[in-house]
């Protein structure tokens, strides 16, 4: 048995498909089938189920999936250990950020660990909060960053210092652009444009406005900010965004913040951490200068649930 048969197998367990998984890991099918095939021999049992357009797990397999995962898990906490040894000379680090926080907060960031720390080998992966936090829960990542999450079971909030707000955003032509502020229930008059299932900015205002008992219409769903704020300028609708991704627009013109009286929509941009994967010495410089970037008065806190 060998990591790379392990590694293989995890692969094509998350993709449900063969051809996805060789391009994931960078192998040709295959030599990803061969590696599947003799992990399978060796342990005597067929480990997945083999059908046309999606591959599942066996009963064997899925007894087999955990200590794969812990396997490859405890491999690389052994090279980061010995990473660790030169300090942050060396070493890897993979960071997944949602859609907000990775567009408009973590490449400035990026930006200043890779000249502090050349020799980290740093990546970042950008997607929705939901598949974040999947990646986080199956250990693909060293840290995830995310807005409004509740921690889940096996997770730890390492920070949630970054502090972010929603803004209503119009077009400069729109009757709310003069006013600059209006009454939250003037929000059921026109239609609102908001982001895909999934996403924390979309979870975070349903919240909030439900629990204001403000009424609205949602006129389109787009799984992306920067669509969002082209619906509105088109004149689509108008729309919840976090304020660090409209700064350049405002600023321009081209997009007009509208203050909702008396009603704001805040959150926290939450550093999430597998329990069962080690805080890597690369991990907590990272961490460090998230906390760095938020406002002096938020504290570091970890928060666990079991």
């Amino acid at each position: 048995m060998t990591l790379r048969q392990i590694e293989a197998f995890l692969a094509v367990v998350r993709a449900r498909n063969f051809s996805r998984a060789a391009r994931t890991i960078h192998l040709s099918q295959p030599t990803l089938s061969e590696h599947v095939s003799e992990l399978e021999q060796e342990l005597g049992k067929p480990l997945l189920f083999r059908r046309a357009r999606e591959v599942t797990l066996t009963e064997a397999g899925r007894v087999f999936e955990p200590y794969a995962v812990s396997m490859v898990s405890a491999v690389d906490g052994a090279r980061q250990a010995m990473a660790d040894l030169d300090g942050l000379g060396h070493g890897s680090l993979l960071i997944g950020a949602s859609t907000t926080p990775g567009l408009y907060v973590m490449p400035r960031i990026v930006a200043m660990f890779r000249a502090r720390y050349p020799g980290v080998d740093l990546k970042l992966q950008i997607a929705n909060s939901q598949v974040i936090e999947e990646r986080v829960r199956e250990r693909e990542l060293d840290l995830g960053i995310v807005g409004g999450h509740a921690v889940a079971p096996g997770e730890e909030c390492l920070a949630a210092g970054l502090l972010d707000e929603l803004v209503l955003i119009v077009p400069p032509d729109h009757p709310w652009a003069a006013r600059g502020e209006i009454a939250p229930a003037q929000l059921a008059e026109h239609p609102l444009l908001v982001r895909e299932a999934g996403s924390a900015t979309r979870r975070v205002t349903e919240r909030a406005l439900q629990r204001a008992r403000v009424k609205f219409q949602v006129a389109m769903e787009l799984d992306h900010t920067e669509a969002i704020k082209q619906g509105v300028i088109a004149g689509l609708g108008v729309a919840l965004v976090s304020t660090y991704a409209i700064s350049g627009e405002v600023e321009s013109g081209r997009l007009c913040e509208v203050r909702l009286r008396g009603f704001r929509v805040r959150r926290h941009f939450h550093v999430l951490h597998h329990e069962g994967r080690r805080v890597t010495a690369s991990a907590r410089a990272f961490m460090g200068m998230v906390e760095d970037a938020a406002r002096p008065t938020k504290k570091r806190t970890i928060t666990k649930r079991g």
